[in-house]
Formats: C-alpha cells, sequence, structure tokens
C-alpha cells in the first residue's frame, strides 16, 4: 500500500481539503490527525449561538466517525503531533495509546491558529476564557449556564477583552440573548483596523442600543475575586475588573477576544519557514518537500502584502475554501497555483450588519465616504482597493466587488 496523505488538523482548513482531495483521488490512503474530537462544525457559528439558544452539542454539523467514513479516511483523534521529521516524511504523534510513527507520502499542515493572551494581574487571572473551538465554547457555555438565566434582573454581566470582529460578534450575540456586556479596548472604537471611523462609530452606536457598553483608550489591567479555583470550576462567583484606566466594575465572566497567533510551532521545530505564520509558495507548499500549509497557520505567497515579500496570512472561511480546493488539485498530481478572489467577509453583528472587503495589507491609501454606508479604500491613483458596506447597503456586496481592484 503506498504511503498515506496525512492531515494534521481537523478544522474547516484540514475537513476541506480531505473532502476536495477526495473528489479527484478515491484511492490513496488519508490519515487526518487532529488533538480534539474532529466534529465538523462551522467556526463562525460559535459567536452567534448564545442568542439562537444552541447548545454546544447542537453546533456539531457531521460527527467525526461520520465524516471520516464518508470521506474513506483514518481518523486519529484525541492525537497530538509532537515531531515532524521532513526527511524522513514521517511524524511522531501521541494518542491515548501511546507515541507512535506515522509515515507519509504528503502531509498537509492546517494546525490554525491559538488565541493571543495578554497578561492581566489579579488572583482570577486564570478565569479569562478564550472560544477558538467547540471545547472552547462548551466550557464558555458552561461557565454562563451556571451563572443562571440571564433575563434574572439584574442578569449575568460578561466582560469582553476586544472590539475586534470576534469581539464585537460576541457582543451582539450576548446582549441580544439578554446578557450584560462591556467591552473593552485599547482602540477608539470598534473594529478600528477594518472600518473607517464613520462606520465604526455607527456599529458602536447600534450596539449601544442593545446595552453593550464600550470602554476605549484603556485595557484590562487585573481580574479579582474570592480564589480563581472555584471559579474554573463553572461555579457562580463574580469578580472585581480593574482597568488600566482606573474604573472599576463587576464582572460575572470574561472573554478574551484580543486576536489570534497562527500556531507555528509545530512548523518551528521542524526547521520550516516562518514569518507571522507558515510560509507557503503559490502551490501552497512549505520550505520542506512534500509538506504543505493552509489556513490560519499559513502566509501566502498569493496574498500580496506591502508590509512583507512572503505574502499575507488571511483568516476566514472563503480564503480556507480557495486554498483547499488548489492544494487537492495539486495533492492528487495537477500542479495548481493558487489565486485568490475578491473574499468580502460578512460581520455577524445583526444591529448594523457589515460586508468588509480589505485592501491589500500595509496598502497606502484611505477612506473615502461614497454614499450613506458605502466606503471604498481608495489608493494614491484613486482606484478603489477595498470597501466597506453597512447597514441595507450589504445588498450591494456583488455590485460594489466589481468596483475594486485587486
Amino acid at each position: 500500500m503506498s504511503q498515506p496523505l496525512v492531515i494534521v488538523g481537523a478544522g474547516l482548513a484540514g475537513w476541506t481539503t480531505a473532502r476536495e482531495f477526495r473528489k479527484l483521488d478515491t484511492s490513496t490512503p488519508v490519515t487526518l490527525v487532529t488533538a480534539d474530537a474532529g466534529d465538523f462544525y462551522a467556526k463562525p457559528s460559535l459567536s452567534n449561538a448564545f442568542a439562537q439558544g444552541r447548545l454546544p452539542a447542537q453546533l456539531v454539523s457531521t460527527p467525526a466517525d461520520k465524516m471520516a467514513q464518508t470521506l474513506n479516511l483514518t481518523l486519529l483523534a484525541r492525537t497530538r503531533v509532537e515531531s515532524i521529521d521532513t526527511a524522513a516524511q514521517t511524524l511522531s504523534v501521541r494518542s491515548p495509546d501511546g507515541l507512535q510513527t506515522l509515515a507519509y507520502r504528503d502531509l498537509v499542515l492546517a494546525t490554525g491558529a491559538q488565541p493571543i493572551r495578554v497578561p492581566v494581574e489579579g488572583d482570577a487571572a486564570s478565569a479569562v476564557l478564550s472560544v477558538n473551538s467547540l471545547d472552547d465554547f462548551a466550557a464558555f457555555h458552561a461557565r454562563l449556564q451556571a451563572l443562571g438565566e440571564p433575563a434574572a434582573s439584574p442578569g449575568p454581566q460578561v466582560l469582553i477583552m476586544g472590539a475586534g470582529l470576534i469581539g464585537c460578534e460576541f457582543a451582539n450575540d450576548l446582549a441580544q440573548a439578554g446578557y450584560r456586556v462591556r467591552v473593552v479596548d485599547p482602540g477608539p472604537r470598534p473594529l478600528a483596523a477594518l472600518l473607517p471611523p464613520e462606520a465604526g462609530a455607527a456599529l458602536a452606536q447600534a450596539l449601544q442600543a442593545l446595552g453593550v457598553q464600550f470602554h476605549f483608550g484603556t485595557t484590562l489591567k487585573a481580574l479579582n475575586g474570592e480564589g480563581s479555583s472555584a471559579l474554573l470550576a463553572g461555579s457562580p462567583g463574580q469578580m472585581q475588573a480593574v482597568l488600566a484606566s482606573g474604573e472599576t466594575f463587576a464582572a460575572d465572566a470574561v472573554l478574551s477576544a484580543v486576536g489570534l497567533r497562527a500556531d507555528t510551532a509545530l512548523a518551528l521545530a521542524a526547521g520550516l519557514q516562518t514569518e507571522r505564520a507558515i510560509v507557503v509558495n503559490r502551490q501552497l507548499q512549505t520550505s520542506a518537500p512534500h509538506v504543505y500549509a493552509l489556513g490560519d497557520s499559513a502566509q501566502y505567497a498569493s496574498a500580496p502584502s506591502q508590509l512583507s515579500a512572503l505574502g499575507a496570512a488571511l483568516p476566514y472561511v472563503m480564503p480556507i475554501m480557495n486554498a483547499a480546493r488548489a492544494l487537492a488539485a495539486t495533492l492528487a498530481g495537477t500542479p495548481t497555483e493558487l489565486v485568490f478572489p475578491l473574499m468580502p467577509v460578512s460581520v455577524k453583528t445583526p444591529a448594523l450588519p457589515l460586508v468588509v472587503a480589505a485592501a491589500q495589507p500595509g496598502l497606502a491609501g484611505a477612506w473615502n465616504a461614497i454614499e450613506a454606508g458605502v466606503w471604498h479604500w481608495k489608493d494614491e491613483a484613486g482606484l478603489a482597493r477595498g470597501f466597506v458596506l453597512a447597514g441595507a447597503q450589504t445588498a450591494q456586496r456583488m455590485a460594489q466587488s466589481r468596483l475594486v481592484t485587486l
């Protein structure tokens, strides 16, 4: 039997690569290795589940064993990759059954990203949670469930660290579900890195109308409580949040949403080239033969950036889908260069729906208001290189996409 294609990671990137590969090659053995259960779910659904009343188990669209059966692959769940030997084309993995060595024909790293954790002082600092996976969401959901019904007066209060895309989506979701929500961010407004000031101000106003309270220009300095062990166990217990500005208030749960950092630990240990993420060429190959990467762990040569000659990392769903299709073709024997189309992102803030098509990172230019709810990022030559749509103008997504120069 030939050596298998081995995929590390059972997120959207890993499972989509397996599915796209199976469309082209039904005979090559495939092994998927994942540290979690491997169930398939839509990661974007994690930040709008509370308002819909969905439990963690209800977010699973296809159980892992069903995915493995459908795609005719070997699933190694709850298994961690400890090292990669690119010369021997093997990797060492540790499962509940112990350590074993796997050989591969080709290796795909879809290891994703890890939440950035900023230092927080206080005896309850370890109670700060992040949501970057279904397991994380289950822990956060359990914490809020232990606090009781959000409709109770005055109701549990959730503090969110970070007013970026994920922070704002959770703020909207939790407020809509009846929780009291505070958001703290060092920036001047929500989604400051993505939106023109007027759109950011409009989003802040829309979320404030739901009851969300913002604390801009500051950070969470300390979190104090009556011993963090009880809090980690999921039992209710109010904490005191202390901001760098000196302001203090009570918090029943704290969610960190300050951003993600590509998980490059395995790649670094294996000697692969990394920068902001694992560096890959236009065919998604790393600096080692037969080793590829995509998803949140990859830095794509196909995504030009003014900040790096090695390209850019691209989060969100559409880059993963495009990358997986191109990589599957290459792995199936048809070398295929990845070409990214314009990929607008819908921000899940029903209080003010938004669509963002970001310009190339580092590109010189400025936001220009085109009409109410429509902004273009124009470069120094006056060409539209990105756009933001707000409210009812999100219906113009396709029309505005045709106006952008890539």
